[in-house]
């Protein structure tokens, strides 16, 4: 345990002084390539299909859990989502509580009534039923209740000391990838600010995919869903910290997502498209498990922050900029990655990699446009980009190996252009009018 834990100093080591920062973020970068080895994670058993649910149940049962802790939000609950579930368990003789109280970026207080609501039913067992924010609340809860300690002593990197208690995953949208991997992210009510708890540990014991739950997802949600599922994998590909595993990962759910995101799109009933989409969002969760992510999710995340802009579309509204801004460092690995996926048109097969890795970015850009996601930032103000761009490029320099570094200026071109885009369409939107 000495290794990781001088690599997570490393890594929190907080010196973003301009001069120094490609110098730092590199070094930070191979800690983190390290720290992925060195440290094993485990994955969770995956059960698929409209079966999943009660062979996951099943599994639960097997390992003599009888008191189970259901993690939900309140509009899941009142849409009887859960009930898949705790009917099944009905029919089991298997005790349970379910607990509804998970809001959308959920806070240490939701976590902290959690882990009071577990212990006072004397539950055993947790299944999260929801969406990224409901899984990552059922995380620090199960961790927390493991390790019997507040939520706040398991921000950072290897803070536990003790196994979670069995936590089990239903992902009730395919976009987080979350039921995969080793990190949760809490938000604190007086900052807003979101804090990171990573820990192998913390990865579930077993995950189902199961497409009828996922099938009553409105449009707009599966579109915004859908592109976070693809950002992850184009980010853990383009990633200095990559590998053959990682690829394949990566490549498997970009070759989904561009296949059958506007399926479930035009047809949420579509089982098939919404069980390969739910696969494609577990397969991001174990490529950036690895690999990691980037600048898209460092500004989508400040975006989020600042404007309340649902993180899926918040990627949405990155992803094209940062694809240009990659493009030259990254276009062998683009065009390697396009005809992996069979997004290489018929007959360009002895294009070059230039060619097909334009190719590749015009095909993400006309994706985000079929899925009628907008492309604007209602409320941006340019008085908000020296903070915006600082708190990305820290969290790129925390956190992840980039294949293109930027400046906090750079960045800040970014914000102007996505600035420019929404004045844009608003004011050809009033002309309409």
């Amino acid at each position: 345990m000495n290794q990781p834990r001088s690599l997570s100093k490393l890594i929190s080591t907080n010196t973003l002084q301009h001069a120094g920062y490609l110098a730092v973020a590199k070094t930070r970068a191979k800690a983190l390539k390290a720290f992925s080895y060195v440290v094993p994670v485990r994955r969770p058993m995956l059960f698929v299909g409209e079966e999943s649910c009660d062979e996951l149940c099943d599994m639960l049962i097997n390992e003599n859990n009888s008191n189970v802790f259901i993690v939900t939000d309140a509009v899941l609950n009142s849409l009887g989502i859960p009930a898949k579930v705790t009917n099944y368990l009905d029919s089991k003789g298997i005790s349970y509580h379910v607990y509804d109280g998970v809001t959308p970026d959920p806070t240490f207080t939701v976590v902290e009534n959690g882990i009071d609501q577990y212990a006072e039913e004397k539950c055993d067992s947790i299944v999260a039923i929801g969406g990224g924010s409901v899984i990552d609340a059922a995380k620090m809860i199960a961790m927390s209740q493991g390790n019997q300690c507040q939520p706040q002593q398991l921000i950072g990197i290897l803070k536990a000391r003790k196994p979670s208690v069995p936590l089990y995953c239903i992902p009730t949208t395919a976009g987080t990838g979350s039921e995969a991997t080793l990190g949760a992210v809490v938000s604190d009510e007086k900052t807003h600010q979101k804090a990171l708890s990573i820990d192998p540990r913390m990865v579930p014991l077993a995950a189902a995919i199961d497409p009828t739950i996922m099938k009553g997802m409105p449009a707009h949600i599966t579109a915004d869903t859908g592109v976070d599922v693809l950002t992850h994998a184009l980010e853990a590909w383009m990633s200095a910290n990559a590998n053959v595993e990682t690829d394949y990962y990566a490549a498997s759910a970009v070759k989904a997502v561009m296949k059958y995101l506007p399926l479930a799109y035009q047809d949420g009933a579509n089982l098939k498209a919404r069980e390969e989409m739910g696969i494609a969002a577990h397969y991001g969760g174990i490529a950036f498990n690895k690999a990691g992510l980037g600048y898209v999710h460092a500004i989508a995340h400040q975006l989020g922050a600042y404007y309340g802009i649902p993180h899926g579309r918040a990627n949405a509204i990155v992803l094209p900029y940062i694809l240009d801004v990659n493009r030259q460092g990254s276009k062998k690995r683009l065009a390697a990655l396009a005809k992996r996926a069979g997004m290489v048109k018929v007959g360009k097969a002895s294009s070059s990699d230039d060619e097909v890795a334009d190719q590749l970015i015009a095909d993400v850009r006309e994706l985000i446009a079929t899925l009628n996601i907008d492309p604007t930032v209602k409320g941006i103000q340019s008085s908000d980009f020296d903070s915006i761009a600082k708190a990305a490029a820290k969290e790129v320099s925390d956190t992840y190996a980039v294949p293109t570094y930027l400046s906090s200026s750079e960045i800040k071109e970014i914000l102007l252009k996505i600035e420019q885009a929404s004045a844009n369409t608003h004011e050809n939107s009033a002309e309409v009018a």
